[in-house]
């Protein structure tokens, strides 16, 4: 039973350490992936290695499964806690909003502002980014004002210049 326990909490810390390494390789974050890196391979050989040893246990090899299933569910809500990186809205409306904008960069987000011809005429395109952790507001605030607005979020890898990394230096110089 004590194995079995080990097991278990070995994998529900492996699965995590694992989801953040891999969050900071694609995000470029390269000395903390390799300290994680570090750790999911000294706690992957561990957990294995009592999986591994002595009779081969069916119950110790499902909860090592099972706890790698609740690592990766603890691992998710850690990463959407963390909100590490940053977000770009593209938001296509049917009208130009100009309420909206301005209550938008009023609240401090960059928004540029596009115009274009769709199937049915004239649209009206935002562009913001933010970062992942004001992305739940800036969304309920976009469909509070816009309940019919078509909203795709995705994260950028890399950018350079633009209103966002002016405000992040002016509140870091403060």
């Amino acid at each position: 039973m004590y194995d079995i326990m080990r097991i278990f909490l070995l994998q529900i810390v492996l699965v995590p350490i694992l989801s953040l390494r891999i969050i900071f390789v694609v995000k470029n974050v390269i000395f903390l992936a390799t300290i994680f890196g570090f750790l999911e391979a000294l706690i992957y050989v561990f957990g294995l290695s009592i999986v591994l040893s002595g009779d081969q246990n069916i119950a110790e090899m499902l909860v090592y499964a099972f706890g790698f299933g609740i690592g990766i569910y603890i691992g998710g809500l850690v990463e959407d806690k963390l909100s590490i990186g940053y977000t770009t809205l593209t938001v296509n409306l049917i009208n130009k909003n100009t309420e909206l904008v301005e209550k938008l960069r009023n609240e401090g987000f960059g928004v540029t502002v596009f115009e274009g011809t769709g199937m049915d005429g004239i649209r009206y395109q935002l562009q913001i980014l933010t970062s992942r952790s004001l992305e739940e507001k800036l969304m309920e605030m976009i469909e509070h004002d816009e309940p019919h607005a078509f909203i795709i979020s995705y994260e950028p890898r890399k950018f350079k210049g633009g209103y966002l990394l002016k405000a992040m230096k002016k509140k870091l110089k403060k």
